[in-house]
């Protein structure tokens, strides 16, 4: 979140420098904002990201405000775009069995990291940089369960099925004999923690070979869970705990799928 909106900022100001230089905050307007967002839309970024920068300039002008750096707010004038409702992306129950039943994973320790990565995600329903945190401690093998530290910090617990135990237990052995003692779960050759870049591309590489579908992100492991859940009957409070939301809402979208 920091990095990301870093980097909004810095989009932002970098676009005044070019076209209205500025020497106090106070001499940014509404107008900015507006020839910015248009900018935004006319290189084709989506409502979404563009609503991620707004909402990144609304934090920061909010900021200005309360510590009396700025007099007024140039984002009370501004509207967000309307976002398209679109239902989440999933992999068909076919598709991620073939994964699990009919796919040749690398023999060693990489296989089986690559395989558990998608185990995890899709089992769990947890988010990348929940998979990324994870550390050994937060694994019960005894009791199947997995504690996770979600967003606002609220930890959940996620029950795992015995298939996934398996894949565990044989990853953990080959990574105490290879000697790699970092405690995330999730590591390099090199016994270094895995980047959420190298997870992203180990998803993408996987499900490329089940579906042809554009998005083949970690989140789409998510949005699979939940779906596959409540197809097979899960109640829908249950997949809300699960996938740690603060609001029904955000789960019922699910539902449509």
């Amino acid at each position: 979140t920091v990095s990301n909106y870093r980097s909004d900022l810095e989009q932002f100001f970098n676009y005044l420098t070019i076209t209205n230089p500025v020497s106090e905050l106070d001499e940014i307007s509404h107008h900015d904002v507006r020839a910015f967002t248009a900018m935004l839309m006319d290189e084709g970024l989506s409502a979404v990201s563009i609503n991620r920068k707004i909402s990144t300039l609304r934090s920061f002008f909010k900021y200005l405000q309360n510590n009396a750096m700025v007099q007024h707010n140039p984002m009370q004038k501004i509207v967000a775009p309307k976002k398209p409702k679109r239902l989440p992306v999933f992999v068909d129950e076919s598709q991620m069995d073939k994964i699990f039943n009919g796919m040749e994973f690398e023999p060693g320790f990489e296989g089986l990291r690559d395989k558990l990565i998608i185990d995890l995600l899709y089992q769990t329903g947890m988010r990348r940089a929940e998979l990324l945190n994870l550390t050994e401690s937060d694994i019960d093998i005894f009791n199947n369960q997995i504690k996770v530290l979600g967003k606002r910090n609220k930890e959940r617990i996620i029950p795992f099925h015995t298939s996934m135990r398996r894949n565990l237990e044989d990853y953990l052995a080959v990574k105490k004999t290879n000697g790699l003692t970092e405690q995330h779960l999730l590591v390099t050759m090199k016994n270094k923690p895995l980047t959420a870049q190298k997870i992203t591309e180990t998803v993408n590489r996987i499900l490329a070979t089940v579906t042809t579908s554009s998005k083949k992100s970690p989140h789409v492991l998510r949005h699979t869970f939940a779906t596959h859940l409540l197809n097979n009957g899960a109640d829908i409070n249950a997949v809300k705990e699960l996938l740690g939301h603060s609001s029904l809402a955000a789960t019922q979208v699910y539902t449509h799928n």
